[in-house]
């Protein structure tokens, strides 16, 4: 189940897809379903005139023989039922993956705690405190209770406990996560089956709103809007298309004049004037625009990304800065402690033992590594949490984005560990002052590009732990690409701007934020888009949202908390962050393909337009018939078969897209006119002669 989700099929791998795709063709064939394409709609008018003058050819009353007319006719129908296969076939995998999830989407048994329960940190509910009932009655901001073996019933935001999860249906990935209450990994969803422990949730979407429900509904393309490009492309062909129906209808009154006024030649027939409209309008594109929308979206899908629009697909390809988290984005994230540095005197024995006292509480990685240095090089046993030698009661600090330091009070003891500057100004505050050995220290760790993290008790500095990260491997290449593509990369980071500066120089981006708070994450994202730019970012804590909110491309990591995914336009089921880069590379080939089938469809038209028109109006113009420079026997039916076939060909390319390659838009426009423009041109001349060949071969 989860397979369809996580893994790229391609679309022989999916059951009868293509059996699904031709009975949807026939399907969109229904006049209210096709007038939203409004290019492909004037070709089925055009195919259902031509069909009654078929009939009326049969019943001895046709302007053109009954098997030329019938064969234009088929053609026609044929051109129309391709392009509705294309949209078909690109849906195809879409509608696979929805099934798979419906299926997981039932209800299911819930334990829905009573209004009267009240929380106590800690506390496992018993079978008084909630009441057994379905899954489809929990709404919003009611509170449920689950423990190990339970489906998690619905959506829910995590208020209590800590928790192994088996996310497999929806991520893929067979390794259980951990959710807890209170971090930035508080969010679960429901379908999803709890390993161990116990939770208490609450209810963050109405029955029918949840993540499955709207994944479901974005995968099926319900819920598919035109993103503003594609609606400027749409317009850009309806006028074509009328342009080129004002056309037809001129040619017939001038052929009908000039025979009249000649005494001789024939009129050009409608079943001829349809068949050049149809030749010579944008079909190639009118037939594949949806196709290529809705396989931009079933790329981003197959990469376990579900985004609420197309419109957040094509804003990535047209981003220009992106900001990347440093921690597990630009570095392999989780901080070691590697080193403990005394300051002013302290022994490190000192400073070991209070580093450690002042991390038991936290379960950070970093904090965690704090614990095992001092045990491990020290000796040090973490103490029992809540207790000490004296009996007095140890009150734990939490670390907060605002105050950016942790710690624990005890009585009159007061220890803190955290960012330096956030540090300082806590010593400052008791009337200390900050030793230059402290800034020195501070400063040398910051230009090893480590994290300093200084230890204060009662106001004094002890002194600095040593947090060190690793930039990942090929980051620094991935960088230049995005370079080559006019993006710029600016790196986040709490850190201080010595070590900021330091990670920014070997990562290889071309800015960084350092100290960053929610408020300067927004004001940054805020001067980009002043200047014109478009800005992606990716984040996954609520103090992410107001950000994300802003950001023109917002990817939360499905892991984050419910404020944060709530507010970005993308969700990363897979959790990692550096999916940001696919996502921009993605959304840069849906334009690449976009502009390289319009240039083509276009420059197709052209050139089909130089090889229909002398043969069309021959029987007029006699003269014209001297510019059949190709010789054709029947360019005529040999251009509609042309048009049609060429639709199917372009289809592969359509739902695959345009090989990605970083490059300037320069030199994308510069391929883009050589290959898909000139092309364009050469391709109908050697299509419609070699058909025109194969035709007189079969006698037709």
């Amino acid at each position: 189940m989860s397979s369809d989700i996580r893994k790229p099929k391609s679309p022989a791998a999916v059951p009868g897809l293509y059996q699904r795709a031709v009975v949807d063709a026939f399907l969109k064939l229904d006049p209210r379903t096709l007038i939203h394409n409004p290019v492909m709609f004037t070709v089925e008018v055009g195919s259902a005139i031509t069909t009654l003058l078929y009939f009326q050819a049969l019943a001895g009353a046709g302007e053109a023989p009954a098997g030329f007319i019938g064969a234009i006719s088929a053609w026609l129908w044929f051109t129309v039922l391709f392009a509705n296969f294309a949209e078909a076939l690109a849906e195809g995998r879409g509608k696979a993956q929805a099934e798979s999830l419906r299926k997981m989407r039932q209800d299911t048994s819930a334990k829905r705690l009573r209004e009267k329960y009240q929380i106590i940190k800690g506390s496992e509910p018993c079978e008084s405190d909630f009441t057994e009932v379905s899954s489809s009655v929990l709404k919003k901001s009611e509170f449920f209770f689950v423990k190990a073996g339970d489906t998690i019933p619905v959506d829910g935001e995590i208020l209590e406990g800590i928790a192994s999860v088996n996310e497999s249906a929806i991520t893929g990935e067979s390794a259980p996560v951990i959710r807890e209450a209170g971090g930035d990994r508080s969010a679960v969803t429901g379908g999803t089956v709890l390993l161990s422990d116990w939770l208490i949730v609450r209810v963050s979407a109405n029955p029918g709103e949840g993540f499955l429900d709207h994944m479901i509904g974005l995968i099926e393309g319900a819920k598919r809007q035109k993103t503003p490009n594609e609606i400027a492309l749409n317009i850009l062909l309806l006028g074509l298309t009328t342009v080129f129906i004002v056309v037809a209808a001129t040619l017939y009154a001038f052929s009908a004049y000039s025979v009249q006024s000649a005494g001789a030649g024939t009129t050009i027939t409608v079943t001829v004037l349809v068949a050049l409209f149809v030749c010579l309008a944008p079909t190639t594109i009118g037939g594949l625009l949806s196709a290529i929308g809705i396989a931009g979206m079933d790329r981003l899908i197959q990469r376990n990304v579900i985004t609420t629009s197309g419109r957040a697909i094509e804003a990535a390809g047209d981003v220009d800065v992106l900001l990347l988290d440093k921690t597990g984005t630009i570095t392999l994230g989780n901080r070691q402690a590697v080193e403990f540095i005394p300051v002013d005197g302290t022994t490190i024995e000192d400073l070991a033992g209070v580093a450690q006292l002042a991390s038991l509480a936290d379960e950070t990685p970093e904090g965690r590594s704090i614990v095992v240095l001092a045990k491990e090089k020290y000796g040090l046993r973490g103490r029992t949490v809540g207790e000490s030698a004296s009996g007095v009661a140890m009150e734990f600090v939490p670390f907060t984005s605002q105050t950016r330091m942790s710690g624990v009070d005890q009585g009159d003891l007061h220890i803190r560990k955290g960012a330096a500057d956030a540090l300082y100004k806590y010593i400052q505050a008791g009337g200390n002052e900050v030793s230059d050995q402290l800034k020195a220290t501070v400063e040398t760790i910051s230009r090893a590009g480590g994290t300093p993290l200084v230890v204060a008790q009662n106001c004094r500095a002890l002194g600095v732990i040593h947090l060190k990260d690793i930039v990942k491997g090929g980051i620094k290449e991935r960088f230049v690409q995005l370079r080559k593509m006019g993006i710029k990369t600016v790196m986040i980071t709490g850190d201080n701007r010595l070590t900021a500066a330091t990670i920014a120089a070997e990562a290889g981006v071309d800015d960084f934020l350092a100290e960053a708070t929610p408020e300067s994450k927004l004001k940054l994202i805020r001067e980009y888009q002043q200047g014109g730019r478009m800005v992606a970012m990716t984040g996954d804590g609520t103090n992410d949202a107001p950000a994300l909110a802003q950001a023109d491309v917002a990817v939360a990591m499905n892991t984050g908390t419910q404020p944060a995914r709530e507010a970005a336009n993308m969700i990363d089921l897979d959790s990692n962050p550096t999916k940001l880069i696919e996502i921009v590379e993605i959304g840069k080939q849906l334009l690449m393909t976009r502009g390289a089938l319009t240039t083509f469809s276009i420059a197709n038209d052209i050139a089909k337009y130089f090889a229909i028109i002398p043969i069309a109006f021959a029987s007029t113009y006699p003269s014209l018939a001297a510019l059949n420079i190709l010789g054709l026997h029947d360019g005529i039916l040999s251009a509609v078969i042309f048009n049609a076939i060429i639709i199917v060909i372009l289809i592969p390319l359509a739902l695959r897209g345009v090989k990605y390659h970083a490059m300037s838009a320069e030199e994308a426009l510069r391929n883009n006119i050589l290959l898909y423009g000139v092309g364009g041109i050469i391709a109908p001349f050697i299509g419609i002669k070699l058909i025109d060949m194969l035709l007189v071969f079969l006698g037709a």
